[in-house]
């Protein structure tokens, strides 16, 4: 049983992925104040203007898909390493919201 975890201890892709998780929680942090802020400007907007920013709609839709992606390959749901390692989410992109219903 030692053996097996110092084989494990020693494999270069297991520290690879942890120090990927260090780095993906700093931006997970970072994008939910983004998204506070965002929340917070777009409830200003309603109040002065009477709609939303349609800007800021889709960007925050594409920052959720994103925020969940992290969450993803945090939790072990997922081997994809979300931006900067692959493309930024679309914020129309479906296919993931639809994937997260699936699993409720």
């Amino acid at each position: 049983m030692n053996e097996e975890i110092k084989q494990r201890l020693q494999t270069k892709e297991i520290w690879q992925r942890g120090l990927f998780m260090l780095f993906f929680m700093f931006v997970y942090g970072f994008s939910n104040s983004l998204i506070i802020g965002v929340t917070f400007f777009q409830f200003v907007t309603l109040i002065v203007t009477g709609k939303t920013n349609e800007f800021l709609l889709g960007f925050s839709q594409s920052l959720s898909i994103y925020i969940h992606q992290i969450i993803s390959f945090l939790t072990f749901n997922s081997e994809q390493c979300p931006f900067p390692f692959s493309t930024w989410p679309s914020g129309n992109d479906t296919a993931v919201i639809k994937d997260i219903s699936k699993n409720d």
